[in-house]
């Protein structure tokens, strides 16, 4: 029945053995593919475990059919007692263009249930869905996203891969573009247009992530000068992760200053079309091959771009991926070389604080975390510290701490003095002129 296969390591073993456990995990990672991938085996007692391999990706037809079945676009009416569910919100008014993903982030099993081969739907199909959406009563205009697992990616990254199947034991992207990458965003940049043309849509977004990497690799402007002009919602949410090259690495990100080219095209484009808008990026702590001395120059990096970000991904085991089996190994599988790993949840603790060093909350994990670093010259009054040193942050503490009790004293001995001269109806003249300055502030700030 399968005679086609391979076998993996016991589960007895690999419960035993990490190095065991590692090896099988590569063999299982290398298999995910429907082309030449091949049915896993695994001994378990007396009895085996199979897992067949992976089935062909749908293609264009059959994945226009899955999507143009009767979806009630809404939540269970069993839940409209509970009050509904909010994150239907934002996933209401989008639409799923495509699935797969050639990135092959370490941290992420896409790879495993959806494949690398990218398939997508037709734009027929994507336009009868966004004209279904425009005609729901609650609709006001605005289509939140248009994308898949990678918002950019549309078809498949060369032609071996629709044929022959992806590389085994090369990346599309990491830890540089293929040679044989098809670079082109044409057909998106065509299916947005069509999109954004329709009748009662007033603006289309692109939220769900776009691969710097793979928009740098476009020689060609007009996908990022629209996606600036048009479909950024005044921020555009992009995911680094990380900027030590050691991290990226394990990470299967990319490396180099890719980010920060990027960064820069972004903002020179967004000045040219004359537009105030932002990049919010999304950064992990703690991922595998993650030390202090890289939390610190991940840190060192946001305060040379003058960022804070007001939330951090720390890295959490999930089933199915490369980095989980780092995690739990302390082994990179790709070349069975150990790996660092920030496991004791002080250590994470002190990584994660270093990502918004400013926050007062985080200030005693930062100060702990650069001393053990031997980063004692980030602690200071100097523009390029993190931080501030104790006896310097408890007297501006207790000067700040001074000023508002001198504030408060000289604001009762003003109100003794009104009351004194004009009696209590000055004072309630005195009052209501606070009142409207107090609410003409308010007025400004709004």
């Amino acid at each position: 029945m399968y005679d086609d296969y391979v076998e993996i390591p016991s589960y007895k073993e690999i419960c035993e053995s990490k190095e065991t456990y590692a090896k099988a995990f590569k063999i299982q990672y290398d298999e995910q593919d429907p082309f030449r991938g091949k049915a896993i085996i695994q001994k378990h007692g007396d009895k085996y475990l199979v897992q067949n391999k992976p089935e062909a990706p749908l293609n264009r037809e059959e994945l226009d059919a899955v999507y143009a079945l009767p979806y009630a676009k809404d939540y269970h009416p069993i839940y409209k007692d509970m009050g509904g569910i909010p994150a239907i919100e934002e996933v209401k008014f989008g639409i799923v263009s495509s699935r797969g993903c050639f990135g092959s982030c370490s941290f992420c099993a896409i790879t495993f249930h959806q494949g690398r081969a990218v398939q997508s739907r037709s734009h027929e199909s994507i336009l009868e869905e966004a004209k279904y959406i425009t005609e729901l009563p609650d609709f006001k205009g605005y289509i939140h996203d248009i994308g898949g697992p990678t918002a950019n990616f549309r078809h498949e990254a060369c032609k071996k891969q629709i044929t022959k199947g992806a590389c085994k034991h090369r990346q599309c992207l990491h830890p540089d573009p293929c040679k044989n990458l098809k670079v082109d965003h044409t057909d998106f940049v065509q299916l947005l247009r069509k999109v954004r043309s329709l009748p009662k849509v007033k603006k289309v977004f692109v939220r769900s992530g776009i691969r710097y990497d793979y928009v740098m690799a476009d020689k060609d402007n007009k996908f990022m000068r629209e996606l600036i002009e048009h479909h950024v919602s005044g921020q555009l949410k992009v995911a680094p992760e990380h900027i030590a090259e050691e991290v990226l690495q394990y990470m299967q990100k990319p490396a180099g200053n890719t980010y920060d080219r990027f960064r820069q095209k972004f903002f020179d484009i967004t000045e040219q079309v004359g537009k105030k808008q932002y990049i919010i990026p999304y950064l992990m702590s703690s991922h595998p091959g993650s030390t202090l001395n890289s939390a610190i120059e991940l840190a060192e990096y946001l305060r040379d771009i003058k960022y804070q970000p007001e939330q951090v991904q720390d890295f959490y085991p999930t089933p199915g991926t490369l980095s989980t089996t780092m995690f739990y190994t302390g082994i990179d599988p790709l070349t069975m070389k150990p790996v660092y790993v920030p496991k004791s949840k002080h250590e994470k603790a002190m990584q994660r604080a270093l990502l918004q060093y400013s926050a007062p909350r985080n200030y005693e994990l930062v100060h702990q975390a650069l001393v053990e670093a031997g980063r004692e010259d980030l602690i200071g009054m100097a523009p390029r510290c993190l931080i501030k040193p104790r006896e310097a942050r408890g007297y501006l503490n207790r000067a700040n701490s001074n000023k508002k009790g001198n504030k408060k004293t000289d604001n009762k001995n003003s109100k003794q003095r009104s009351n004194s001269k004009g009696g209590s109806s000055r004072g309630k003249n005195t009052n209501e002129r606070n009142s409207k300055n107090t609410s003409k502030q308010k007025r400004k700030r709004r």
